[in-house]
C-alpha cells in the first residue's frame, strides 16, 4: 500500500481517542444522571457535594458493630 506520508512518522505510537460513551477516560469515572436528577444540579461540582454530604450523612447514622459491643462488654465485665 503507497501513501504520501514520509517514513519518519511513526503511526505505531500514537493513541487514539474514540469520541462519545466508550471513549475512555483518564482516571475519571463517568456516571450518566437521569434527566430528572441532572436537572436538580448545575455542574459536576454540585453533584459531588450531594454525594459526599450524603457519603458523611451516611457513615454517622451507620448503626454500631454488635461484635464490637459485645466485646467492650465482655471487658467490662472482667
Amino acid at each position: 500500500m503507497e501513501d504520501d506520508l514520509c517514513t519518519e512518522y511513526d503511526l505505531k505510537s500514537l493513541r487514539v481517542r474514540r469520541l462519545g460513551s466508550a471513549r475512555r477516560s483518564f482516571g475519571e469515572a463517568t456516571v450518566r444522571l437521569e434527566p430528572d436528577v441532572a436537572a436538580i444540579f448545575p455542574n459536576a461540582d454540585a453533584v459531588n457535594e450531594a454525594l459526599r454530604f450524603l457519603i458523611r450523612v451516611m457513615r454517622d447514622n451507620q448503626a454500631p458493630d454488635p461484635t464490637a459491643q459485645a466485646n467492650n462488654s465482655n471487658a467490662a465485665d472482667s
